[in-house]
């Protein structure tokens, strides 16, 4: 699969080896993500080692987490990864909705890259909210269900 912009959320159940994954991630096609993915999942993965998350019933240990990160670098290793411009944070504080700013952040990065790439875009994302803005901006979701 071609042309796809992957947020934090569908990264992370790769990684993490969470239940529901994306059935799509072993198809893609040099996909792309913010460099905001690399951050926002390093601290996803921090945090789990301090206390359980859904659907994890314990913490990650140090050795669990040691190894989730270097799975992180392969799987970003694959990706295009777009810098965050001026541009980008000023149109994601003008995005309307109930977007978080990390949500807001992906849909700026994925909203730049599909208007200088020219392709019809899709976004994978686990996120519903970032769906619907997504969705409103004339992306095809998948990741959802």
């Amino acid at each position: 699969m071609k042309h796809v912009y992957v947020d934090t959320s569908v990264l992370l159940r790769a990684v993490l080896d969470e239940p529901n994954q994306l059935p799509e991630w072993d198809a893609f096609e040099s996909p792309v993500t913010s460099v905001l993915a690399e951050v926002e999942a390093l601290r996803v993965i921090d945090r789990a080692m301090r206390r359980a998350t859904h659907p994890r019933r314990k913490p990650l240990s140090e050795d669990q987490a040691n190894t989730t990160r270097v799975t992180l670098h392969e799987a970003l290793g694959m990706f295009t990864r777009i810098e965050l411009e001026p541009e980008m944070l000023a149109q994601a504080g003008r995005l309307a909705g109930p977007l978080g700013t990390l949500d807001a952040l992906h849909l700026a990065t994925a909203l730049a890259w599909r208007d200088r790439s020219g392709f019809a875009a899709i976004m994978a994302t686990h996120d519903p909210e970032l769906a619907a803005a997504a969705t409103l901006h004339g992306f095809t979701i998948i990741g959802l269900g």
